[in-house]
């Protein structure tokens, strides 16, 4: 290994890395507290910045003038260290910053100090900070007052919030104001329309290049799934015509996205005078309505696999909340009735399979913990989606077709 290489790729690397790092927030706030956000960022700029300088010698022709060992060997090395010196620093930093990186000044105005104030807390009117636009010192005060801070929060009567508004304007750093009652709409930003200013409530959770993704992967497997699908399914249907009268298939109303509803589809599993079109009686372990063969698919959760075919038509996804009857109910509660969240699940399609399934939330429901806890499952899927997610959560799903709470 020729150690002379050594100070001049160090030389070549480091501009890199630290151009990279900085633009990816490798240096940003939450590299002090976040260990795991700290070491991604900075090891995707290392990274980087290893093939950036490979590709640069191979277009200057300089490749074999490196050592391969010592570019791997000190690769590795440099992942190791940066692991170790991010942990150290995050350790430091939560130690020190008390879990704030940021200095905050919080400015009460004839209101009360409510219990959630932190940092820096000034009294308006003791301190002498009036904004007014004509009272040059109180300006100059608030300006004093907010030297070396990295955000400024005043919470004041509601006739004071325009003057307010106007002084924290002339700040050169982060500046809001406590408006209390826009904590019941829990709105997302401001926007505008039409010149006029908007309260934004809810936006797409999946952008467009998500969208797209999630339906050309739900398309993938419903092709791969459908090879071996279509002769199961062709066996199943024969021998529920043979075992009892009526139709193969059960078609019932359930919620969808933006709350619409849609046709489901299923295997019938219970005997055609005993349907449910509502879903208002949840399935019972020993339901005298299931017939031999409906136990089996239901147990196997066979009966599920015709709603591939909501899948091509785009009305679900494979991965999603699971889609409920408009009578579904727990405790004679409609599931809205016992928690008014319960729709915004329906802000992404339902699916074949979910978070709430691999983690056992699934039957029958009868009390109100079976609702809120796939329900918590449910909104946090929809929060935190990512295609990686919903390979993991298939991957799962076949540890949990047959289980204990399916019948």
């Amino acid at each position: 290994m020729d150690s002379s290489q050594i100070i001049p790729i160090l030389l070549a690397i480091t501009p890199i890395y630290a151009a990279i790092a900085l633009n990816k927030q490798g240096y940003g706030p939450n590299a002090t507290m976040d260990f795991g956000h700290s070491y991604r960022k900075s090891a995707l700029a290392f990274c980087f910045a290893c093939g950036s300088l490979l590709l640069i010698a191979f277009f200057l022709k300089a490749s074999e003038d490196f050592s391969r060992i010592l570019l791997g060997v000190g690769a590795l090395l440099g992942l190791a260290i940066l692991a170790l010196s991010r942990f150290l620093v995050t350790r430091l930093g939560v130690k020190l910053l008390d879990n704030e990186p940021f200095a905050c000044l919080y400015i009460h105005d004839g209101v009360a100090l409510p219990h959630s104030a932190e940092g820096y807390v000034i009294d308006a009117r003791l301190a002498r900070l009036c904004p007014d636009p004509a009272d040059r010192d109180s300006l100059n005060r608030l300006g004093e007052y907010s030297a070396g801070m990295d955000r400024v929060v005043v919470h004041c009567q509601r006739a004071d919030r325009q003057r307010w508004a106007f002084a924290l304007k002339s700040l050169n750093i982060h500046a809001e104001i406590v408006v209390p009652e826009l904590a019941k709409l829990a709105p997302l930003a401001l926007s505008r329309y039409h010149g006029s200013t908007t309260l934004l409530l809810s936006s797409d959770p999946l952008g467009l290049s998500q969208r797209l993704t999630k339906r050309v992967f739900d398309i993938c497997v419903v092709i791969c799934a459908s090879v071996i699908a279509l002769p199961l399914l062709a066996v199943i249907a024969l021998l529920i015509k043979i075992e009892s009268n009526g139709p193969a298939f059960f078609r019932q109303e359930r919620i969808g996205i933006s709350n619409r509803t849609f046709t489901i589809w299923k295997l019938r599993s219970m005997r055609t005078e005993a349907c449910d079109s509502r879903g208002e009686t949840s399935t019972a372990r020993d339901d005298h309505r299931l017939t031999n063969i409906g136990r089996f698919i239901r147990r196997t959760s066979i009966d599920e696999l015709p709603q591939l075919w909501n899948v091509l038509r785009g009305d679900m996804s494979i991965v999603g909340p699971r889609p409920h009857a408009s009578g579904s109910r727990a405790e004679d509660l409609l599931f809205w009735d016992i928690d008014e969240r319960y729709w915004h699940r329906h802000a992404v399609k339902p699916g074949l399979t979910g978070l709430a399934q691999i983690r056992g939330y699934r039957g029958s429901t009868i009390l109100r913990e079976d609702v809120t806890n796939r329900l918590q499952a449910d909104l946090e899927y929809v929060a935190n989606w990512s295609l990686v997610g919903d390979i993991r959560i298939i991957l799962q799903t076949f540890g949990v077709l047959s289980h204990n709470n399916a019948y």
